[in-house]
């Protein structure tokens, strides 16, 4: 199984991309500005949309994705969230007035886009890759992602502060190999952090406290103009997880 970073800043700019992965070739983990850069039989070739929330950064390219290829394909793409994250996206996004409902296009029996709901527990396996939804904590509903290979796992926590349940489900993974977590602010934007519910340095490592499993670290959603500082910051504090900023491109087999 292989992840690719298409996306994991908490911004644009030059070469920077916000939240989207690549799950093989036919699965997306967010949609964030990062899936611009796929070319057009690439994205044909996306089957599944797995979204950890509904903020534009990790979303914004679904609405382009299926207007561009629905059309080219034989079955429609499937978004994957929360039923709370589908109730959101369909009364803010695909309204017919941000932009159109591609469920009811062309027909509702044959739609370039179906929805699929999941809950806490699930998990949704698909040809041999075993995604299930992780607790998250943020200012709208969210989750995180355990990818489960079989041989090794990768979590992604997506957006979130402090959360219990998370580690506690993290913690039960005997196979876990990565761990992907954000820290958008550095230390001097606590108060921002803590109210967006998002991690700065500090943060992070009261959170990194709470694991007990071996894991390779790297940090997600730096804000632009903000990384140089906030990876000293997280370099700093959880300096024996060897953490690592995430970058467009990276790839990471399992």
């Amino acid at each position: 199984m292989q992840l690719k970073v298409l996306g994991c800043s908490g911004g644009i700019g030059g070469s920077l991309r916000t939240t989207s992965f690549l799950l093989d070739h036919d699965i997306l983990i967010d949609a964030g500005t990062g899936v611009g850069d796929l070319t057009l039989a690439e994205l044909k070739q996306i089957d599944h949309i797995f979204v950890t929330h509904s903020h534009l950064d990790h979303v914004t390219s679904i609405a382009f994705l299926v207007d561009t290829v629905g059309g080219m394909r034989d079955r429609p793409i499937t978004l994957h969230a929360a039923e709370d994250t589908l109730a959101i996206l369909r009364a803010h996004l695909f309204n017919w007035k941000i932009w159109p409902d591609f469920s009811e296009i062309p027909s509702r029996e044959a739609p370039y886009l179906r929805y699929e709901s999941f809950r806490l527990g699930d998990t949704i396996s698909l040809q041999g890759r075993h995604i299930r939804p992780l607790p998250a904590n943020h200012v709208v509903p969210a989750v995180g992602f355990h990818i489960d290979s079989g041989a090794a796992s990768l979590v992604f926590t997506g957006d979130t502060t402090a959360c219990e349940a998370l580690w506690e489900a993290v913690n039960g993974i005997e196979n876990l190999r990565y761990l992907l977590i954000e820290t958008a602010f550095p230390n001097a934007e606590r108060d921002l952090a803590v109210a967006s519910k998002h991690l700065t340095p500090d943060l992070l490592a009261r959170e990194l406290a709470r694991l007990t499993r071996p894991a390779r670290v790297f940090i997600s959603h730096l804000k632009p103009g903000a990384g140089a500082l906030t990876m000293e910051e997280v370099e700093a504090v959880v300096g024996a997880y060897a953490p690592r900023m995430l970058v467009n491109g990276q790839v990471f087999e399992f």
